[in-house]
């Protein structure tokens, strides 16, 4: 895709972002817009970048590793939005801004012992799989609850809140009521005040339902095609 049309991609979204806050009595700017930049080059990246996403997100780990001596990132935070093995913590912490998928006690554990190993404080969100599917990755409501509860345990991690991505809909509307649990969720955790717990971040929200992320509380969108383009699976 020509840089051109990231930018005017970004812009209609800005502004269907806007208007999805404020039909909800929200502030447009309540709503951050990360660029999930998997399959698209460091040059694609840029652009996003500089027509003004304000993080990226990458989900595999060869791709963060080769974007980031290319300066893809420059200027924005970059998270980690993807599956991560435990074999390749080393390879993400202490190199994005916030891990969004840590979805099981194993994976929290590796990335704090890794962190205190550097000697740094990794800030991530725990994955939900708020709709129990079996063919995702995450932790029920209740584990999500649990883990938080435990996070002081967890000196080389800082919980910042929750990520989730709902069953594929349909159709217009269909995730509202996992968005609402997500949200209802994010709260209930909020207001426990756990130790080295503070909830900012609700991740939810992709390309074909962020309008209604929004309008059910999200803080944080995660958006590739509508930014970039379909992606090519076959190259």
């Amino acid at each position: 895709m020509e840089t051109e049309h990231i930018a005017e991609n970004i812009a209609r979204i800005r502004a269907q972002m806007a208007q999805a806050a404020e039909a909800a009595g929200r502030k447009p700017e309540e709503v951050l817009l990360c660029a999930a930049t998997k399959m698209n080059d460091a040059a694609a990246v840029k652009a996003a970048v500089a027509a003004g996403v304000d993080c990226c997100g990458e989900n595999r780990v060869q791709e963060l590793t080769a974007k980031l001596p290319q300066g893809a990132y420059t200027g924005r935070p970059v998270h980690f939005i993807g599956h991560l093995q435990t074999n390749k913590v080393k390879q993400v912490v202490g190199k994005v801004d916030l891990i969004q998928s840590v979805d099981r006690m194993e994976l929290l554990a590796c990335i704090d012992k890794e962190a205190r190993k550097q000697g740094i404080v990794q800030n991530i969100l725990l994955e939900v799989n708020i709709g129990a599917e079996e063919s995702k990755s995450g932790f029920t409501p209740a584990g999500a609850m649990e883990i938080a509860a435990k996070m002081a345990g967890f000196s080389g991690c800082r919980l910042l809140g929750l990520m989730a991505i709902p069953p594929v809909s349909l159709h217009p509307g269909d995730n509202c009521r996992y968005f609402a649990e997500m949200r209802k969720l994010f709260v209930d955790i909020s207001m426990k005040k756990y130790d080295n717990v503070s909830m900012e971040c609700l991740s939810m929200g992709m390309s074909d339902d962020y309008a209604d992320a929004i309008s059910e509380g999200s803080t944080m969108i995660r958006v590739g095609t509508a930014i970039f383009g379909p992606r090519n699976y076959n190259v």
